[in-house]
């Protein structure tokens, strides 16, 4: 019998619970999607920021040592990192996150009679890594807001990219052949970058190796990696991972935090100091917190609007039906009788609204990734139940003021149209 009225209700109402249905399907459309962003939008924000430069920096740790301590950069027995050791950082725990990275060589070049400051790196370099796989890297990679009139230097070739600075003081071309060191280089490119980069002559590692007569060495590496934003444990490690428990440290180094990716570097290339770009890592934290907070004040006010939406709706609907309840209570039925044959009509019609509502958020978050990330989003299981448990909750929110009429009710009153 109970189940007959709710089958007959449905019916006889079914515009009323259709909208429901919809009401309920827009605001869990909306809050799955937002949900699935949330939780896969730490990566999404990270790559994108991993395009404007590294957040962690790899020095010799005697030159580290010098600088903490004196504030001063080594000037005579300058150490050196080996080139040979930079696969080995790909096959830390965290080989994943690291995006990019590209080794620098910096000196002086002479080009007639004045001498110019100059670096070597690697432009767009491929190279085979200790696990067999082979990773391609380099400033191409990590320098996205480089803008370069012309082209970056070929891998290996007599090629070199000026900055603008350099170009404007000294007339060069994109084409020029400059003689220096004995051999002629093409300016491939302009650099114009906004920063001092622009007051450097860029060419091929090996190149500038060559010219310094350091085969095989280079004095920094710069690296772009995926991190997990900072915490207490994190600032308290990246003081001195020795004064963590056994525990914390655990955690600490299974986590992606930039300090933790630091320590990996160095414990795998010889006789390294790596600091994370402060700046950087702090600003990654930063607008990781606020987009994922925005995403979650777009899901709890989603919901209240589809709470207050449904409490409008089934108000209406108990108004609509107020003789008929009325009648149900005069033969007998008890309060709560008549509230769970109303709950039960709301509950299902919100459970098919539901449903509805969490396979069009699948396309709606992926609509969202594409256009915001550029890539898709991952579809997270967690998702599914905190959407059901939010969704009962704004279904028995909505059902507080038709609850609190069928309560007020008083079947002799409306039997008689009052």
């Amino acid at each position: 019998m109970f189940w007959q009225m709710i089958k007959g209700a449905l019916y006889r109402q079914r515009n009323r619970f259709a909208l429901i249905a919809l009401t309920v399907a827009l605001g869990v459309s909306l809050a799955a999607a937002m949900l699935n962003v949330m939780f896969d939008v730490g990566d999404k924000v990270n790559q994108e920021l991993k395009a404007y430069g590294a957040n962690i920096v790899v020095t010799p740790k005697n030159s580290a040592v010098l600088k903490d301590i004196y504030g001063v950069d080594e000037t005579d027995h300058k150490n050196f990192l080996n080139e040979s050791d930079l696969g080995k950082i790909k096959t830390i725990f965290w080989t994943n996150n690291i995006v990019a990275f590209a080794p620098s060589l910096e000196g002086e070049i002479k080009i007639g009679d004045k001498n110019f400051s100059a670096v070597g790196t690697w432009f767009n370099h491929e190279m085979n890594l200790p696990t067999g796989e082979n990773f391609s890297t380099g400033i191409v990679e990590m320098k996205s807001w480089w803008q370069v009139e012309g082209n970056f230097p070929a891998e290996d070739a007599n090629e070199i990219l000026v900055g603008k600075k350099i170009a404007e003081e000294n007339n060069f071309k994109v084409g020029d052949e400059i003689n220096f060191s004995g051999a002629n280089y093409k300016v491939a490119g302009i650099l114009s970058s906004g920063g001092e980069e622009d007051g450097k002559i860029f060419l091929n590692l090996s190149a500038m190796q060559k010219i310094l007569n350091l085969s095989g060495k280079i004095d920094s590496i710069e690296v772009s990696a995926i991190t997990t934003p900072e915490n207490d444990l994190a600032r308290k490690a990246a003081a001195n991972p020795d004064l963590l428990s056994q525990q914390e440290k655990e955690i600490w180094y299974c986590t992606a935090y930039v300090s933790a990716i630091a320590y990996q570097i160095e414990e795998v290339i010889q006789n390294s100091s790596a600091r994370p770009v402060r700046q950087i890592a702090e600003s990654e934290g930063k607008i990781l917190e606020k987009t994922q907070l925005l995403m979650l004040l777009i899901t709890v006010l989603s919901l209240l609007s589809t709470a207050l939406g449904v409490s409008n709706l089934v108000s209406a609907n108990i108004m609509e039906r107020s003789r008929e309840l009325g009648l149900l209570k005069a033969i007998g039925a008890t309060n709560l009788g008549v509230i769970l044959l109303v709950l039960a009509e709301i509950f299902i019609a919100g459970c098919v609204g539901g449903a509805l509502g969490y396979f069009v958020s699948l396309g709606l978050s992926q609509a969202i990734g594409v256009t915001v990330f550029g890539s898709a989003i991952a579809n997270n299981v967690a998702v599914a139940p905190i959407v059901t448990i939010l969704m009962i909750l704004v279904l028995l929110v909505g059902s507080v003021p038709a609850i609190r009429m069928l309560l007020s009710l008083q079947p002799a009153e409306v039997l008689h149209g009052r």
